[in-house]
């Protein structure tokens, strides 16, 4: 007689056995770093109103995620100037790897897989010699490093996967640091940041500049929109009472759009972009800044500043089907819509920087 674990056996014998999916991790929708009340780390996944479906301890304070496209398995990496990028099976619990980059390099917080899923990107400070690299590893082969190459720029903070070509978009954030400084920041009045286009072998397809009055605008978080636009987030190291644009839109060949250029609002996020997010049809994007205790969202078209939402320690920010998902450091979760924001959940973790959606 036929039983299941023979017709199994039978499947994994011939490699016909169904292949692990998020659905088998609850499928989340967001992933988050965070800290329990005990001060211990750790990366959730989440619903798409903030509920908790799964969490994995980490060593030490974690920044951002990346999504595998295809299996249900989270890279959570360390914060700047932190060396850890645990690969975590989201269903079991279980750490697959831990990341190490090379000696003289640290990561800073960021990753991207390939859409296929076969490779894994890493944003690095080689700080010896004050250069952004991008760390390649084969996710097919127990992620082992196979390449490196030169992320454009000093200090590479986010990264994306291209949508309007092959490639990666590349937050030089252009401030140079080194560990032995702490988070010191080495070379203010010379720093130059740029949106970098890479190829996936590191060749530089097209360069960003912001112009000289805005070289102290760090660029440091991205966001994608279906037809290729980037948005991108800067934090002013300059003058704190200068109100100067913290968001703009780039494509490849055109000069940047900056958002809400002009409006005195931007004052109210205090220099810092700390996320950033394009709504579900482009049409706005929105920003927040934990420093500024503030959720601000312009219109795409226009770059009109059109809600600005208070809301105390905000930074994590994601689009949803109504407009925007937020995540403070208090545990709320807020949505924001047309109608204005409105609570979703509150747990009691802390939650750190970033959303990240699996989508």
């Amino acid at each position: 007689m036929a039983t299941r674990r023979g017709f199994l056996a039978g499947l994994l014998a011939t490699g016909l056995a169904p292949q692990a999916s998020w659905a088998n991790a609850g499928s989340p929708v967001f992933l988050s770093a965070g800290k329990d009340a005990s001060g211990a780390f750790l990366l959730a996944g989440l619903t798409e109103n903030g509920e908790i479906l799964f969490r994995h301890p980490l060593p030490a304070r974690g920044h951002a995620a990346a999504a595998h496209p295809v299996r249900p398995e989270a890279v959570a990496f360390a914060r700047r100037p932190g060396r850890f990028a645990d690969v975590i099976d989201c269903r079991t619990g279980t750490a697959l790897a831990r990341l190490e980059p090379p000696a003289g390099h640290h990561f800073y917080g960021h990753g991207t897989f390939s859409s296929d899923g076969s490779r894994l990107f890493t944003t690095e400070n080689d700080f010896g010699n004050a250069r952004g690299v991008i760390g390649v590893w084969d996710a097919t082969d127990g992620y082992k490093r196979i390449a490196a190459f030169a992320s454009g720029g000093i200090g590479p903070h986010d990264m994306l996967l291209r949508r309007d070509a092959p490639g990666l978009v590349i937050a030089n954030g252009g401030i140079e640091t080194h560990p032995d400084s702490g988070r010191a920041k080495l070379n203010l009045p010379d720093m130059r940041p740029n949106l970098s286009y890479l190829g996936f072998d590191g060749t530089l397809q097209a360069q960003m500049e912001l112009p000289q009055e805005l070289h102290l605008n760090s660029i440091r978080h991205l966001a994608m929109r279906a037809d290729g636009t980037v948005g991108f987030a800067m934090q002013w190291q300059g003058d704190p009472g200068e109100a100067l644009p913290i968001v703009g839109l780039h494509q490849p060949g055109s000069t940047p759009r900056l958002m809400a250029d002009g409006d005195p609002r931007v004052l109210n996020l205090n220099g810092y972009g700390g996320s950033i997010a394009f709504s579900a049809d482009g049409a706005q994007i929105g920003v927040t800044s934990p420093r500024g205790g503030v959720l601000q969202v312009m219109d795409t078209g226009t770059g009109d500043l059109l809600q600005e939402h208070r809301m105390t320690d905000v930074c994590g920010l994601a689009m949803s089907d109504a407009g925007f998902t937020a995540s403070t450091g208090s545990g709320q979760f807020f949505g924001v819509s047309a109608s204005g924001k409105h609570p979703l959940h509150r747990s009691d973790l802390a939650w750190d920087n970033h959303l990240i959606p699996l989508t």
